[in-house]
């Protein structure tokens, strides 16, 4: 299977210099729609854009929920919401190359009527979730879950 998405960045009025240049930029997606993004703002970016941190982060993220659930429902339990929190860690990694270099993901779970699961079975799906999500097997970054 492949996933194709587009990038598309055009200069317009700006001089093209290292320090003033828009990173204003498009990625349009596979199934059509499509985001404008930016560098982060401490890279002369539009702070009111995604980023490609952010974007890596909630991709960790989205893979890391949407594994959760699959294994959830196989197990059949059935959730209502499941919402968290991904906070990526910019720093040198251990190359010294600068890096996403963990992510933390603090899930809230609501299960449907309130029919939480044990700790075991829950530590189970979390643990599932982690060495099955497509994304965080793919990269080198530490991803961490943070349960409350």
């Amino acid at each position: 299977m492949q996933y194709i998405s587009h990038i598309q960045w055009k200069r317009h009025e700006k001089p093209f210099d290292v320090k003033s240049y828009d990173r204003t930029h498009t990625i349009q997606f596979g199934g059509g729609s499509s985001i404008q993004a930016s560098s982060a703002p401490e890279f002369v970016g539009n702070a009111k854009l995604p980023n490609p941190e952010e974007l890596f982060t909630a991709a960790v993220a989205s893979c890391f929920m949407l594994t959760f659930l699959y294994w959830a429902a196989m197990k059949g339990l059935t959730l209502d919401e499941y919402q968290a929190e991904a906070i990526g860690t910019l720093a040198k990694n251990t190359e010294g190359k600068m890096a996403i270099t963990e992510i933390v993901i603090k899930p809230t779970l609501t299960f449907h009527e309130n029919k939480k699961p044990d700790a075991t079975l829950l530590d189970e799906l979390f643990k599932k979730a982690h060495e099955n999500c497509f994304i965080s097997s793919s990269v080198k970054t530490k991803i961490t879950l943070s349960i409350p």
